[in-house]
């Protein structure tokens, strides 16, 4: 789970920005939204909601975290730099960008985070945090002439070839983290940092307004209760689908190669990670899934949705031929899904893309009452007003996001402005009252400006 998160000078965020997920002394409601942090009296929320204008900075904060989680996970090539967008109305574009994040992993608090320029990363560390006292992992830092330096403090129990590791330090533009992914097994990491490792590689999902969930098909063929809930959940939501099916067919290597460019059947072909399994999207329906043996195997799925005649005849169609908003729904499911069997944070953006606001809603419904127990929580971003009810959520965990005169995105929670219990907080937030929404005052004095120029013309 997300407990803090905080940035500074990447994208539209300049000044240090904090989103937190600590829960309000002061609310009592929902108490079923509440997890204990380890070593803490504090609770974290299971759900939050960020609202904004459009350019506000909602998705800046999205794909803040998603760079983080790609820089603790991803090798990255010789001479890329870090990759960093920084504020570029800064005085001094050359300052470093921050990012900081506190999560839970099994029953512990962690604290990650780094400094990093265009060139290099300049800081980095992984702290066990508990209470108010934090022990150190390990910290890394780069010097002037490129020199990186690993501090293993608290890296005995992680194995003796990290330990190794961290004597060399890695490049410059890499995390640390990410220099052990690339280098170790899986096997030879161990202790709190094979959970924090975990945790950033399979642990947060971030999901973008046009994610697909690449292996839909395989999941729904391999996995009957998902298929099942899938079906379920479509039909229950009014889509019109009554169940869910995947088409499947073993296919050649020559029909593979009729189906894939050259450059992408050789590397499919020559792939060689030690997955079982490799995944591959074609078109907007259809997988290719290569069965990894000494001779590969290809499948080709295509998921099918099942309506019912009213002679109660099965109609059977390609899941493309579906609307966008029940398309977009479906690829959501496996979150709900997980988060209802296993755990987990999915950070998913612009949630209401292509989906009715009562779908929505129903969305979130769902994932606060089936969704129960330790560390599942939901983080999402959204224009759709009518999610904003006290009854669906609380107030803290109801957050805003504003650019200020500087062009900079500030952050702040709805908890902030003490509202009313009864409140009708969709109205208020509409008129203003709470900020974050775009300012449309002079979209009249360009409406009269285009009148008078249809006159001009006119005449």
């Amino acid at each position: 789970m997300i407990v803090t998160f905080s940035v500074a000078n990447f994208l539209s965020f300049n000044e240090e920005e904090t989103f937190s997920m600590v829960a309000s002394k002061r609310l009592s409601d929902h108490p079923d939204h509440l997890v204990s942090i380890p070593g803490s009296e504090e609770m974290a929320l299971r759900g939050s909601i960020l609202y904004g204008a459009n350019g506000a900075g909602k998705s800046n904060f999205f794909k803040a975290l998603a760079y983080l989680q790609k820089i603790a996970c991803d090798q990255r090539k010789k001479g890329a730099g870090t990759g960093r967008s920084a504020f570029r109305f800064r005085a001094d574009p050359e300052a470093p960008s921050l990012f900081d994040l506190q999560f839970i992993a099994g029953n512990t608090l962690y604290r990650y985070g780094l400094t990093l320029d265009d060139d290099r990363i300049l800081e980095e560390w992984l702290l066990e945090v508990d209470g108010n006292r934090e022990k150190t992992i390990y910290e890394r830092k780069t010097d002037a002439t490129d020199t990186v330096t690993v501090n293993p403090k608290g890296l005995k129990g992680a194995g003796e070839k990290v330990q190794a590791l961290a004597t060399v330090g890695g490049p410059k533009g890499q995390s640390f983290l990410a220099t052990i992914r690339a280098t170790l097994n899986p096997s030879e990491v161990q202790g709190r940092l094979r959970e924090a490792m975990d945790w950033f590689g399979s642990g947060m999902r971030c999901i973008r307004p046009d994610s697909r969930f690449v292996t839909l098909g395989h999941a729904l063929s391999i996995d009957q209760n998902f298929r099942s809930f899938a079906g379920d959940f479509l039909r229950a939501a009014s889509t019109g689908v009554d169940k869910l099916d995947v088409a499947h067919k073993e296919i050649s290597e020559d029909q593979l190669k009729s189906m894939l460019p050259n450059f992408l059947f050789e590397k499919v072909v020559e792939d060689t990670k030690e997955d079982n399994w490799a995944f591959l999207e074609i078109g907007s329906n259809r997988e290719i899934v290569i069965e990894k043996t000494g001779c590969h195997r290809y499948h080709l799925l295509s998921v099918k949705s099942i309506h019912q005649h009213e002679t109660s005849q099965e109609i059977f169609f390609d899941f493309a031929e579906e609307s966008d908003g029940t398309q977009r729904l479906l690829h959501l499911l496996p979150a709900l899904h997980q988060l209802h069997t296993e755990g987990g944070v999915f950070v998913i953006d612009e949630i209401e893309r292509s989906m009715h606001p009562l779908l929505v809603r129903k969305f979130l419904q769902f994932f606060f009452q089936r969704c129960g127990g330790n560390r599942r929580q939901l983080i999402v971003t959204s224009h759709e007003s009518k999610l904003l009810d006290q009854k669906l959520l609380r107030r803290d965990e109801i957050w805003f996001a504003e650019k200020n005169q500087r062009g900079a995105t500030t952050l702040y929670s709805l908890a902030d402005f003490r509202p009313r219990k009864d409140l009708k907080l969709d109205k208020h937030y509409l008129q203003g009252r709470f900020g974050a929404i775009p300012f449309l005052s002079e979209t009249e004095a360009i409406m009269k400006k285009a009148e008078g120029s249809y006159e001009q013309s006119s005449a």
